[in-house]
């Protein structure tokens, strides 16, 4: 089994369990190992099937293809839609995108390299750690993942929903607590609260 699946994290797993696919780049060697986090700041997220095409998993020299169960978990560990095989989705988190985070002046026209560049920044560290940021828990959206006793918690339909590779576990009651630890990266979060509806296995 492949170590291609990818949690909320952002880390590279061992696990049957997959919907979509996604992309950063050539991380893996001849012998199909992941050997580098990520090559490229473009993360995106793909569909399985497109026009046809086929691909061999993790070709030598090209793209490395790695899985999640759902748009939410791709969007905790960095991920955006595809330009290309997801279009629709493209444009419709692109303007929710725009919507959420003004403060940086960008439009429909601003190139999406600028916003893959401040996701890059807010993803991961210098030292290709995640990163995570705290903030109150009665102000976060649904579709945001946060930690809670060291676990990944998804917060949906106001309760928090275990993590797991083969879809989210039945939820718990929001803990009575003034903060916790925030994985989805924060204008993935205003995108949330700006009417962005994410795919929520």
């Amino acid at each position: 089994m492949l170590q291609n699946r990818v949690d909320p994290f952002g880390r590279l797993i061992r696990t049957a369990e997959w919907r979509l696919a996604w992309q950063r780049g050539v991380i893996h060697n001849a012998q199909k190992e992941i050997v580098r986090l990520f090559k490229i700041k473009p993360w995106i997220t793909c569909v399985l099937e497109f026009r046809g095409r086929h691909r061999e998993i993790m070709r030598p020299d090209r793209w490395t293809e790695l899985f999640f169960f759902d748009e939410a978990t791709a969007f905790s560990a960095g991920h955006r839609p595809c330009f290309q095989c997801r279009y629709a989705d493209h444009q419709r988190f692109k303007m929710f995108w725009l919507k959420g985070n003004p403060a940086y002046g960008f439009d429909m026209k601003t190139p999406v390299a600028l916003i893959d560049a401040v996701l890059h920044a807010e993803r991961i560290t210098k030292d290709q750690s995640k990163v995570t940021y705290e903030e109150a828990i009665n102000l976060l959206p649904e579709g945001t993942f946060v930690t809670y006793e060291q676990r990944a918690y998804l917060i949906k339909a106001g309760q928090l929903l275990l993590w797991s590779p083969a879809g989210n576990a039945a939820g718990i009651a929001i803990p009575q607590v003034d903060k916790v630890r925030v994985l989805t990266p924060r204008s993935f979060v205003n995108i949330f609260r700006a009417g962005y509806v994410s795919k929520m296995g």
